[in-house]
């Protein structure tokens, strides 16, 4: 099932890729899956200037040749490069290393020194020239989205990309009802955790076990399918082999019941509400 990305956007799969550290994978194994993964319907690639000082964009360049048009592509401005002029040459630097004309859109990795009112007007010129299609944020809590609408004005936010995992729920408080509220989209990165998946031993995994069990589906089927049941939602595993793109695309068509919902709520509480967003 396809979701509404943010209040404008496009109509995408809620299951996306992620292609963090994916440069340090075998490369042709790496292209391989993602475009396995565009088969299946995992239009949503995601990845970053960071990501391998560029090398990750080269990466997807390679796999989305000839692919483009199916493709919802985002990519970041890292803080110390989002002046005004320093965004759009990232960005520019950004769309040669995927090959692109375009990004669907393009966020401010997080918060840094320079002012939001820099990065978003280069956004916004961007935007106006056809080199991005909308724009948003990452790792912004409330705070820092009430400022940036302050900023931007209504509609102009299409995303907010967040970490976001069964064993880290802290968004739920309020960064997904502010978002909700806003027409933003949520985007959660690393959403099986990063070493912090439920083991199978815990009562946690045995539960997703048993849920997945019912389903025919794995584990990380099932926990993809909570992170996303909510239609604001978005996930971007990060799978650099075939095997594993092919189980998080079988999450699209996962469908939990209530009682399956309130199951896992229970077994993997989402906890208090922390002082501070955590983040990678």
């Amino acid at each position: 099932m396809a979701h509404r990305f943010g209040q404008d956007g496009p109509q995408i799969a809620r299951i996306g890729q992620g292609t963090w550290n994916i440069e340090l994978a075998d490369k042709a194994g790496a292209i391989s899956a993602l475009r396995r993964g565009l088969d299946l319907g995992l239009s949503h690639v995601d990845t970053a200037e960071m990501y391998g000082s560029g090398r990750s964009e080269e990466i997807i360049a390679e796999a989305l040749a000839g692919r483009r048009d199916e493709v919802f592509l985002v990519s970041k401005v890292l803080p110390h490069n989002a002046s005004k002029a320093g965004t759009r040459s990232a960005c520019e630097r950004s769309l040669r290393r995927l090959k692109t004309d375009r990004l669907d859109c393009y966020l401010l990795h997080w918060r840094g020194s320079y002012p939001l009112e820099e990065t978003f007007a280069a956004f916004e010129a961007l935007r106006a020239e056809g080199k991005i299609l909308s724009w948003g944020v990452s790792n912004f809590d409330v705070d820092d989205l009430d400022e940036a609408l302050d900023v931007a004005g209504p509609g102009r936010i299409a995303c907010n990309q967040v970490l976001y995992h069964l064993r880290e729920r802290a968004i739920e408080h309020a960064v997904i009802p502010w978002c909700e509220r806003n027409g933003v989209a949520v985007t959660a990165y690393s959403p099986f955790g990063q070493n912090d998946f439920p083991p199978s031993t815990s009562a946690g995994g045995k539960l997703l076990a048993e849920i997945a069990a019912t389903h025919g589906a794995s584990a990380r089927q099932v926990a993809l399918a909570f992170l996303t049941r909510r239609p604001s939602v978005f996930a971007i595993p990060k799978a650099a082999r075939v095997n594993h793109v092919e189980d998080n695309a079988g999450a699209l068509s996962l469908r939990l019941s209530e009682a399956e919902i309130a199951r896992i709520d229970a077994a993997l509480p989402c906890g208090p509400k922390p002082r501070s967003l955590p983040m990678l």
